[in-house]
């Protein structure tokens, strides 16, 4: 069976992973990268391999003909119109979350999408974490009994350099609560298999990038929020961020309670080693009510994985199921609609920060 060939838009820090991530996988190959910047361009190229084509417009990469799969992996801002060039080509895409930065561009996305055959999936790499996944396997199962709480707690380091410092604006963002957030809000929505009706959020940016300076503007993105999600089951979820925590021992710590126990899993960070040097590996653990002793299970996961992402191997884990899909047919896990409802979530606990009111939807 002939390799599915790879286009990579988006050639950063992401689109590198994505590379470096399909180079495990069999029966694939990365053939041709596009990004405006010579250097990503050149540096994504040369990983994926002596025969990846460069390609300084994504038009031209398409025309091509050099690609049965594409990855989108551009700054958010972008997403909506490389979406609107590259979906008449009726080829299986991956595009990164969020899936665009405001409401209206997410609606025109799924218009357009209408007409097509060929599947876009909405990359939410966390739902395939390792012990994420094995926390939502057992919520799903009727361990916890009823879920009546979720708790997401991310303490992490900042936003990363990126070219052109986009990630250090709300305009090409979405903001903090789309940009990175958007991945708890999906997450949220899957575990309670229910939809928000009320937002409340509390944020600011009171440490990161204070210093920083592009031509008389300053980042406005947040650094630390409280973000409260009311479903309509009943069911009611929190988000705690703070993104000058990078010293935290796990870097995400995600807890579903229900009426007969509670699941948790715990994720640490890029660097999974602790200060005297010996790793951290993830963790599941289940707290039944009734013997109130918990049930503690590490979550191992291969190091050839780990080693190409810092998402906890999740990057691979999404791609093999794109694959599958790609190769046998069927409908993407993390659909378009999906994208859309994680990304009115997020823009309405950005609202609500700023407002300091509730936002209904």
């Amino acid at each position: 069976m002939a390799d599915i060939r790879y286009g990579i838009i988006g050639s950063g820090m992401m689109g590198q992973e994505h590379i470096r991530t399909i180079g495990l996988l069999e029966g694939a190959q990365v053939t041709a990268v596009s990004d405006p910047d010579e250097g990503m361009r050149s540096s994504a190229a040369h990983m994926a391999g002596k025969d990846c084509a460069e390609f300084t417009d994504h038009a031209d990469l398409l025309r091509s003909g050099l690609c049965d799969a594409l990855v989108i992996a551009a700054p958010n801002h972008l997403h909506h119109r490389i979406l609107k060039d590259v979906l008449p080509a009726d080829l299986p895409i991956l595009v990164e979350k969020p899936l665009c930065t405001t409401l209206a561009d997410c609606e025109d996305i799924l218009k357009l999408a209408g007409v097509r055959t060929a599947q876009v999936w909405v990359a939410m790499e966390y739902r395939y974490i390792p012990p994420v996944a094995r926390l939502i396997e057992a919520v799903h199962a009727g361990e916890t009994g009823v879920p009546r709480m979720i708790s997401i707690r991310e303490h992490r380091f900042p936003f990363l350099k990126k070219v052109g410092d986009w990630n250090r604006f709300e305009a090409k963002t979405g903001g903090t609560l789309v940009e990175k957030c958007c991945h708890f809000f999906d997450l949220m929505r899957l575990i309670a298999k229910a939809e928000p009706v009320r937002v409340y959020a509390s944020g600011s940016g009171d440490v990161n990038f204070r210093d920083e300076d592009y031509d008389g503007v300053r980042p406005d993105i947040l650094d630390n929020a409280f973000v409260v999600v009311d479903f309509d089951n009943g069911l009611r979820a929190m988000l705690d961020l703070c993104m000058f925590a990078e010293g935290s021992n796990w870097q995400e710590a995600i807890a579903v309670t229900g009426d007969i126990a509670k699941a948790e899993a715990f994720v640490p960070g890029p660097s999974r080693f602790a200060p005297d040097g010996k790793e951290r590996h993830s963790e599941f653990v289940l707290s039944p009510r009734a013997t109130k002793r918990e049930q503690r299970e590490i979550v191992d996961v291969d190091a050839a994985i780990l080693a190409v992402g810092d998402h906890h191997g999740s990057t691979f884990f999404q791609h093999q199921k794109f694959l599958e899909m790609i190769r046998n047919g069927g409908m993407p896990e993390v659909s378009l609609e999906d994208g859309l409802k994680a990304v009115r979530i997020g823009l309405a606990a950005e609202k609500s920060a700023k407002t300091g009111t509730a936002i209904s939807l």
